[in-house]
């Protein structure tokens, strides 16, 4: 959510750069933007509600080496002018932009205003430039004050400050991530995420939590934000290109990362298979393996629960990241979290690994981005190697999430090849799969569906998870009301919502539940239900079908892909942008 960029450098373009920079950052999802940037030993600001990439012209010709830049969604304080990031001191002598939230700013808001201090936004934002500017009658270090500023900050929160007095950057991180891209000999970037700079860089440092760093664009200095002390860094390599963060010809990032999945289901089987056994003993060993994530992720754990108990027979349990806390009651040194997340970001799971953590437990994190706050506090790490994912609705990263959840589970039940085969197999089919012909399929279908305002969708074991994200899916990117439910619960309330022609999505496989699941769909049919089966298998009481390879134990995988596919073209036939759905983010940093 929300999104910093800045840069500071011999560069004399920095307000441009800026200004491109949060474009790239626009599929995190944001309501305003603004940019600041010093000029002639002022800051100037402009800031406005909408979308950067439609506005025209700016006001940024300056020449300049030092700017930043913000896209904000809102959390205190309405969708305005005003409330948009950067805040400014009265006299604009010093410029912030901050993700996160401070959650003693009303406290803090009221000790400035009795010091003769005037706000004119209604954002815990802020607070923040006005009590640097506080801290600077103590300490006039620019640097130091920012740091004092934050020893009085509660919350989790990244931000970027810069002054008139001093030709610096600085930086302050607590939960919410900020990298540094480090340009040759020219400058530093300091965002929230890779996108922003990478045509600049790939040479990026992670700003850790609880730390500060300090720039003038030759050098940089990374400490301690409550000692002082200082952390060295080293550099790293993102393997990225620009290319893979680009549409290339693709309308939209949803329907490019979607048909990616012909390669990224092998990316993810590409594992080191001494660091799998090693993860899949310590699954074994544990006494008590929980598995935690949010949303789309969150539902390939509830898949993977299936997995461990059809491949492994191996139990392990299943939360919400969100709903992790009442857990650390069974929590032990010999439990084991397992956590999922495409940004390696996400705060409800940071916080479900600290609490396992508090209590002695390891942590495997399955992540996608490299470097990420949770691939680096994890002990156990396997990254998913899907490459960038831009789109808001996550669709590669969730396949690659379950294909490293089966392959741990085939290596826990001593068949890690037979895994690699069965997935490399399943990634060969859905390469077939995603042709021309088969989008038009969908696309047809889904012109037929775009005036419908409730969709539901079953399914069984594995399925019925999938049933779930699916509904996430067409509701996020369409707006069509979608619910999810397991096959057997339809008698017991769901049932009483279908009427004559109500789209009903039938989710089945060659598997132990198959008869069942065709159980269910006949009750809907009675009902008057128009079903649109998804499997590889066709049934006489569909409307639809569209067809999917047999993957066995991978189903999941195979199955989901066609419903990204009709959720993205419900999305483009209703006039939305499938990219960047209202009120979502790509990366929910605060929780």
């Amino acid at each position: 959510m929300c999104g910093i960029f800045g840069y500071i450098g011999e560069r004399t373009n920095a307000g441009v750069i800026v200004i491109d920079g949060i474009k790239n950052l626009e599929y995190r999802g944001y309501d305003s933007w603004g940019i600041a940037q010093k000029h002639e030993g002022c800051i100037l600001v402009e800031k406005n509600i909408g979308k950067i990439s439609e506005v025209d012209t700016l006001n940024f010709q300056q020449r300049c080496s030092a700017a930043i830049a913000h896209t904000r969604w809102a959390t205190h304080g309405g969708v305005t002018q005003t409330n948009a990031h950067p805040h400014t001191t009265t006299k604009r002598h010093i410029a912030v932009v901050h993700n996160g939230i401070i959650e003693n700013y009303e406290v803090l808001r009221e000790e400035l205003k009795k010091r003769g201090h005037t706000f004119l936004s209604e954002t815990d934002t802020e607070v923040i430039p006005h009590l640097i500017e506080e801290e600077q009658k103590i300490t006039p270090d620019f640097a130091s004050a920012v740091r004092s500023a934050c020893h009085k900050l509660e919350g989790r929160y990244a931000i970027l400050a810069m002054d008139t007095s001093s030709n610096t950057l600085v930086a302050a991180r607590t939960g919410s991530p900020l990298i540094v891209g480090v340009a040759k000999n020219d400058g530093y970037f300091i965002a929230s995420d890779i996108p922003a700079f990478l045509e600049h860089t790939r040479t990026v440092h992670y700003l850790d939590d609880g730390e500060m760093l300090v720039t003038d664009g030759s050098s940089i200095l990374f400490t301690d934000l409550k000692s002082g002390e200082e952390r060295p860094k080293r550099n790293i390599e993102i393997t990225w290109t620009v290319e893979q963060a680009q549409k290339g010809n693709f309308d939209h990032f949803m329907l490019k990362e979607i048909m990616e999945q012909k390669e990224t289901i092998a990316r993810a089987v590409n594992q080191n298979e001494e660091q799998i056994s090693v993860i899949a003993d310590a699954i074994r060993n544990a006494q008590g393996t929980f598995l935690a994530a949010c949303g789309t992720a969150h539902k390939a754990c509830m898949a993977a629960e299936y997995f461990f108990s059809v491949i492994a027979e191996h139990h392990v349990n299943v939360t919400s990241a969100g709903e992790f806390k009442p857990y650390h009651h069974f929590l032990k040194p010999e439990s084991l979290l397992i956590v999922v997340s495409q940004s390696g970001e996400t705060a409800d799971v940071l916080e479900a690994m600290y609490i396992a953590k508090s209590k002695g437990a390891k942590v495997l994190a399955i992540v996608n981005s490299e470097g990420s706050t949770i691939h680096r506090e994890a002990d156990y790490t396997l990254l998913i190697n899907a490459g960038p994912e831009r789109a808001v609705a996550s669709t590669k990263a969730l396949t690659g999430q379950m294909a490293v959840l089966i392959l741990i589970a085939y290596t826990l039940a001593g068949k890690l090849h037979e895994g690699k085969m069965l997935l490399l197999e399943t990634g060969s089919m859905i390469n077939d799969m995603l042709n021309p012909r088969y989008l038009e399929r969908i696309e047809k279908l889904a012109q037929k569906l775009k005036e419908e305002e409730d969709c539901y969708i079953i399914g069984k074991s594995w399925n019925y998870p999938m049933a779930l994200e699916s509904a996430i899916k067409i509701q996020e990117v369409s707006y069509i009301h979608a619910e999810g439910f397991a096959g057997g619960e339809l008698k017991h309330g769901p049932i009483a919502l279908i009427e004559e022609e109500t789209p009903c999505l039938v989710l089945t496989g060659n598997d132990e539940v198959a008869i069942d699941i065709i159980s269910n769909a006949t009750e809907l049919k009675a009902r008057g239900a128009l079903l649109i089966g998804i499997g590889p298998k066709n049934n006489d009481i569909f409307d639809e079908w569209l067809k999917v390879p047999d993957a066995g134990p991978a189903q999941a995988i195979a199955n989901i892909i066609p419903i990204q596919i009709l959720a993205y073209y419900l999305a483009v036939e209703r006039g939305k942008n499938p990219d960047m759905p209202r009120n979502l983010a790509k990366s929910v940093t605060v929780k």
